[in-house]
């Protein structure tokens, strides 16, 4: 049983604030970016930001999910990341904005072995995808850059990765690129997936991972109905397509609740009540098998 999902989000923390109106557009080999914000993506049904809150706030830091691997000893290994030599190919917005989640991603696993060697390519990759969907100028690269030399400035180096993507997220929000910020969150959830599963194989008897994986179920049907907002646009019909293929497996998997017995916690010196319960993940040794077999090939297909 688990309280929480122990799933990577890489650094985008993001402080949703709801994706604002926007009509869709079709993916073509150029970059889209020459078409008015004023006019993009009218007509979309705006999300509440409740929904993108609660999506983000199931999905826990990448400290959290470092944290658990280490304790379990699995080693690092850079043959889980993805590429940074396959950058240029990405020649969309929404490949753009798709790949920087699934570098983010890749940043904060390295990040948190301490790999900063490592670090400098993927800072690199990511201030080329955000210059692509003109986001770069939130993109602090320059200090990233410095920080990424300095084995003691990890700290600094997560906080600077976070603040960029909080920048970015709401500057698209803002300008009428919500499905760009709903891309970059199914590259971190994509991503995420596909690294847990991999644990998962180097530690196949561990429950924990499983169950952070078995978990992941409501943050899909949640990102499938966001990303169904968005479907006129092809990528994006193309990437519900890809996940569809997971969510039938997911369909398999059941979660339930526990309600446990009430807390008294002292906040800002008051007494308060919270609530507590527990999630029990049901899953079946066939079905993770099946989840990491489609992880892989989505995200072999989406990374190239």
């Amino acid at each position: 049983m688990i309280h929480k999902s122990l799933f990577v989000i890489a650094f985008v923390a993001l402080a949703m604030q709801g994706l604002t109106s926007c009509t869709t557009c079709s993916r073509t080999n150029t970059d889209d970016f020459a078409i008015p914000d004023s006019i993009r993506n009218e007509g979309e049904l705006k999300v509440q930001p409740s929904v993108m809150e609660e999506m983000v706030g199931n999905i826990s830091s990448p400290i959290e999910m470092a944290s658990l691997v280490k304790s379990l000893k699995v080693p690092f290994s850079q043959k889980y990341l993805a590429t940074t030599k396959n950058v240029s190919n990405h020649n969309t917005s929404s490949a753009k904005a798709f790949n920087l989640g699934i570098f983010g991603t890749d940043l904060g696993y390295l990040n948190m072995y301490g790999k900063t060697s490592l670090v400098l390519d993927y800072i690199t990759a990511m201030k080329s995808l955000a210059d692509g969907i003109n986001v770069g100028q939130f993109f602090d690269f320059s200090t990233l850059k410095r920080l990424a030399t300095n084995n003691q400035n990890i700290d600094s180096l997560v906080y600077i990765s976070q603040r960029s993507f909080n920048k970015m997220d709401k500057y698209l929000q803002k300008n009428g690129r919500g499905n760009l910020s709903t891309l970059m969150i199914a590259g971190v959830w994509v991503e995420g997936l596909y690294l847990s599963a991999q644990f998962l194989k180097e530690r196949p008897d561990e429950k924990r991972l499983a169950e952070s994986i078995g978990e992941q179920k409501v943050i899909l049907d949640q990102l499938m109905i966001i990303l169904n907002n968005y479907k006129k646009e092809q990528y994006i019909a193309d990437l519900i397509v890809d996940l569809t293929a997971i969510k039938e497996i997911y369909d398999g998997i059941r979660i339930t609740i526990e309600i446990g017995e009430p807390k008294a916690i002292e906040v800002d010196g008051m007494l308060t009540i919270v609530q507590t319960e527990t999630s029990t993940v049901h899953y079946t040794e066939e079905q993770m098998q099946a989840i990491t077999t489609q992880a892989e090939i989505i995200r072999s297909k989406l990374i190239k």
